[in-house]
């Protein structure tokens, strides 16, 4: 046993290490992205052969990690709260496949939205898909479950949910580990028909997850969890779930209340506990981090016979993340943790990196549309999108990973021309592909600026799948080579840019125009490398 520092992502990244993974999958997204940053930098896992490279997107990521749970080994998959929605369609699916050897879901949910498009709460797919879901409060607990999670996925043969939220993710504590594991030998599923998901198979598997519902609630009940703490003052009964239990006793610096409390950290909900302190309490306080999805079970659940004060009444804000003030103010105390910001201290937006590529990129185009109505540019995520913000004012839309060129598409089809796509490097391979194919099938006038620095830029410099493909991939897809473009975002060649994308906007077909500069943050990390490489020679 050893005690480690870590980040709640480097604690599940170790902890799957140690459970005896043989493959982590994931596309960078934060706050997910160091779990398999860790992995990577591993010098175990790598004398371990654990594979660790980046995937394409969070399906093909979801998709490969199955594979590996098929061939009887331990799996992990990560992802951000949105990329599950990638992955959607193979994960609610693998519930009905069910797993061979362990396979842990690890989804990272941002609420307040600090780098992300929404506050979804990934609970709701983990309940969706009826598979056990575990919600840590620590970083100490977060490695325990990934164990525990292995362990229960092994031994009824279904994939878990590990969710997680940006507070644990990003930060520090000390971390007791375990004995470590030997990966397990490749197995095959002993039905080998469990993952052909033809409909009369499909339907006896659905049977069978439907029937494990009550095996997982009886794990909820009692893996230890999921606790009663009991209370003297039975007034008011707390339910706190993940970060909500730590904001809670951070309340009390004895770390005792003095209402009863129910910890909850795996799901499906421990209903035998929750009908316990129901009946003990004159009143509940929910407190949850992110959606109110306990709050609105137990209206269900238990009707109208209590009061029940969480996110839905307003005693709980509806948004944002908790914190120890929110729960004072809900526990009726003097708000004694929170100070007012300073009157000088101003928020300050991010922007593109000086000498970042983006700008120049940009400014040209920006040059170009200046002669049209506003609103025609539809970007996608990456840093890129920092292009909406002044001076440049450049970006007219951004949903989701790859929406960028398929609503050029739509709105050239509606009758807007130009109309103009920017996605990154990253981003096409990523999801864009599919969408430049359905320009290219219908010929749809629009003009696609693949933004190539040759990395993964704004979750911090992963290698890119893109890479020395671009080109090819776009011939591939079926774009005109004389309508297919190399440019330089420099200053100096501002005036030859704008002659290109002069000419693309005016065509009444498919364009696409690559700028390719490296991030400037990826030379400044390679240049520092081999400074430090050198000197130690």
């Amino acid at each position: 046993m050893q005690k480690l520092v870590l980040l709640g992502d480097e604690a599940i990244a170790q902890a799957a290490i140690d459970a005896g993974i043989s493959g982590i999958y994931a596309y960078p997204g934060t706050p997910s992205t160091e779990i398999t940053e860790y992995v990577q930098h591993s010098k175990e896992a790598k004398q371990k052969g654990i594979r660790s490279s980046w995937s394409a997107n969070e399906k093909t990521a979801m998709e490969s990690a199955l594979g590996m749970s098929y061939a009887g080994k331990r799996s992990m998959v990560c992802m951000k709260h949105v990329g599950l929605n990638v992955a959607a369609d193979p994960f609610v699916n693998s519930a009905i496949t069910g797993a061979n050897g362990g396979m842990i879901v690890v989804a990272a949910d941002d609420p307040s939205m600090h780098s992300s498009q929404n506050e979804q709460d990934s609970r709701f797919f983990g309940k969706f898909a009826m598979i056990p879901v575990l919600e840590p409060v620590n970083q100490q607990e977060a490695y325990d479950m990934v164990h525990y999670g292995f362990e229960i996925s092994e031994k009824y043969k279904i994939p878990v949910m590990l969710r997680i939220t940006t507070r644990l993710a990003h930060s520090r504590a000390g971390v007791s580990t375990k004995d470590k594991r030997q990966q397990n030998e490749v197995s095959l599923p002993k039905n080998l028909t469990q993952f052909v998901l033809l409909p009369a198979i499909a339907r006896r598997q659905y049977k069978d997850l439907l029937k494990n519902q009550e095996n997982f609630t009886k794990e909820s009940e009692t893996s230890g969890f999921n606790k009663f703490i009991d209370g003297k003052d039975r007034k008011l009964g707390i339910i706190a779930s993940g970060l909500g239990f730590n904001y809670l006793m951070e309340n009390y610096p004895d770390r005792v209340c003095p209402n009863p409390v129910l910890k909850i950290s795996q799901y499906p909900l421990p209903f035998d506990m929750i009908k316990k302190i129901a009946e003990e309490c004159e009143e509940l306080l929910l407190l949850e981090e992110g959606a109110p999805l306990i709050e609105e079970m137990l209206k269900g659940f238990l009707g109208n016979n209590l009061k029940i004060k969480g996110r839905l009444d307003g005693t709980v804000p509806r948004d944002g993340e908790l914190n120890p003030n929110i729960v004072a103010k809900a526990l009726g105390m003097t708000d004694i943790h929170g100070k007012d910001v300073p009157a000088m201290v101003t928020p300050r937006p991010p922007s593109l990196c000086a000498g970042c590529p983006h700008i120049d990129s940009y400014l040209d185009l920006k040059a170009v549309l200046a002669e049209y109505t506003p609103g025609r540019v539809f970007a996608d995520i990456g840093c890129y999108t920092l292009g909406a913000l002044p001076p440049y004012n450049s970006v007219n839309s951004t949903v989701d990973m790859g929406a960028s060129i398929t609503m050029a598409k739509g709105a050239s089809e509606a009758g807007l021309k130009p109309a103009v796509a920017v996605i990154g490097d990253s981003t096409f391979t990523h999801s864009g592909i599919t969408g430049l194919l359905d320009c290219v099938n219908d010929k749809t006038p629009v003009t696609i600026f693949i933004l190539d620095n040759a990395t993964t830029g704004m979750t911090g410099g992963q290698k890119s799948s893109a890479t020395g493909r671009i080109e090819d991939i776009c011939k591939g897809v079926g774009v005109d080579p004389e309508h297919l473009h190399i440019i330089n975002p420099m200053k100096r060649y501002h005036e030859e840019n704008m002659k290109i994308i002069q000419k693309e906007l005016s065509y009444e077909g498919v364009s696409v125009i690559i700028p390719r500069r490296e991030c400037i943050q990826t030379i400044g990390k390679k240049n520092k490398d081999k400074s430090e490489a050198e000197a130690a020679k």
